[in-house]
């Protein structure tokens, strides 16, 4: 009998629906006796009926049990709390639902039909349907306390270089006026136009020599060659602008006066075409075919004081410095001379550097304005480089692959910039920037090689000559209208330097 009776009370113990006899009651036997007071016997109690439950509180109760304090946790319910949660009492859920599930009317409406609609929802509504919101935040964000510093606003506040904007002035790509130059002569090593300070263009056309006035448009034939075999290969302004020098296939250097328009003097002393000329106050320089370089004096009837030999072949380039030191002269013997304006010890004209590193014939050489000892150069078809020197050190500071034949290169004097002259196979003028040799733009409409560059006395105009027969006016160097004028008052109050008279 005892195994049974054991048997019986180990069943009774295993069995999970029957009361535990002598255990503490559980959490809600105590919540309900305190709730429903001492009447109420535990025994009626269970924890699945809804007569137990709290009718007093219908959310998460206020107390954690075990825990004494006062505070109260609960949902914010005050607008302007921690969280933006929308406010449905000033929700438009009726408009909302209209605008989202509304289809798109692809047909176009009239707008007297879009006002007819838009005064009907006025009316009707109280407010236009297109100006509605789907949903509706309240409360004002909270104000950060006072002290707070905000680490992220350094990082979106600043700006990236990428998305700087860049200063850059525009640049017309079609030019400002075409010309018609006829019968101008396709010769890589001649030297056929030149702008004057009087604002004169000087163009070589075959035999014969015309002058453009800028201002007024007004074109005056200068002079035509007396044998028609005889043509002009080189024109150059002195620097005041009332002389022009005039070089001939009959090695011949003419010296015109303008205001007169009559020729001056006629100086004879190479023995073959004059290709290139450059003034420096009263010494006008002529380089000819066989290489040779002379020096003339135009105030003395003995115009011819100095000869230059350092090239063997034809000189299609020369220039003189603005500080008139030094004299480049570039030929088709791929040769760079610089040479100075003195003569050496033993009497004679030395160069006192030459470059050899093109590969190519040397026309384009041209001196930067504001840094009298940086020449620039370019080669002909063979080389197509550009090269940057320092003449007093005779170190290449840079070079840049053109891609074509340089044909002339002319510096600007309101940037620092420099425009340089192309062949095949584009015919294009390229502007760079200096010193880093970044190309700028590029400015095509010619349709045969540019022959010549040469630039208004502004600075603000270039002038293109090609062999497609055509002469064009890009306003590439346009300055600010408030430093165009800051430079013009400088210029006023400079004083002309007074130059002896030709005889």
């Amino acid at each position: 009998m005892a195994q049974f009776v054991f048997e019986a009370d180990l069943h009774g113990l295993l069995k999970l629906d029957t009361p535990i006899p002598n255990a503490p009651p559980a959490r809600w036997q105590r919540k309900a006796k305190e709730s429903g007071g001492p009447g109420r016997s535990p025994a009626s109690m269970s924890p699945m009926k809804p007569a137990n439950r709290s009718h007093s509180c219908s959310k998460t109760p206020s107390r954690t049990p075990g825990k004494s304090g006062s505070k109260i946790q609960s949902t914010p319910t005050k607008a302007g709390g921690d969280r933006y949660i929308p406010n449905r009492s000033t929700m438009q859920m009726e408009m909302a639902n209209f605008l989202l599930t509304k289809e798109n009317d692809p047909a176009e409406e009239s707008p007297t039909k879009k006002e007819q609609q838009k005064a009907w929802a006025v009316n009707l509504n109280g407010f236009d349907i297109e100006e509605a919101k789907i949903l509706r935040l309240s409360g004002k964000p909270q104000n950060a306390p006072e002290g707070y510093q905000n680490n992220l606003k350094v990082l979106y506040s600043q700006k990236t270089p990428g998305s700087s904007k860049k200063n850059g002035r525009y640049i017309p790509s079609m030019p400002d006026r075409i010309l018609d130059a006829p019968e101008i002569r396709n010769d890589y090593y001649l030297n056929l136009i030149d702008w004057s300070s009087q604002n004169f263009l000087a163009v070589a056309l075959d035999n014969s020599v015309y002058l453009w006035n800028h201002t007024s448009g007004e074109i005056i034939q200068l002079l035509q060659m007396e044998q028609p075999d005889d043509y002009v290969s080189s024109v150059s302004w002195i620097k005041e602008g009332n002389y022009l020098a005039v070089g001939t296939s009959n090695a011949e250097v003419q010296l015109w006066d303008i205001q007169q328009q009559k020729r001056l003097r006629n100086m004879t002393s190479h023995s073959s075409r004059v290709g290139s000329l450059s003034w420096n106050s009263y010494i006008l320089s002529s380089g000819a075919r066989t290489g040779h370089i002379h020096h003339h004096d135009v105030r003395v009837a003995e115009h011819h004081v100095a000869t230059l030999a350092g090239h063997t072949q034809e000189v299609c380039g020369l220039k003189w410095s603005l500080d008139g030191r030094h004299l480049a002269s570039g030929g088709n013997d791929n040769l760079v001379n610089i040479w100075p304006c003195t003569q050496g010890d033993s009497g004679d004209f030395a160069p006192v550097q030459t470059f050899t590193q093109h590969q190519g014939a040397v026309k384009a050489v041209a001196w930067c304005p504001w840094q009298s000892n940086i020449l620039a150069t370019g080669g002909g078809t063979s080389d197509r480089h550009i090269r940057i020197w320092n003449v007093y050190s005779g170190a290449c500071l840079n070079a840049v692959d053109a891609h074509s034949q340089v044909c002339s290169i002319l510096w600007s004097t309101n940037y620092k910039e420099f425009i340089s002259g192309h062949g095949f196979a584009q015919n294009q003028l390229v502007i760079w920037k200096y010193p880093t040799m970044a190309k700028v733009t590029e400015l095509r409409g010619h349709t045969a090689r540019v022959l010549n560059l040469t630039m208004s006395p502004d600075g603000a105009t270039v002038a293109s000559a090609a062999a497609d027969e055509t002469l064009r006016l890009w306003r590439c160097f346009e300055m600010d209208p408030i430093k165009k004028k800051e430079k013009e008052k400088a210029n006023s109050a400079k004083s002309s330097f007074i130059h002896q008279g030709i005889r």
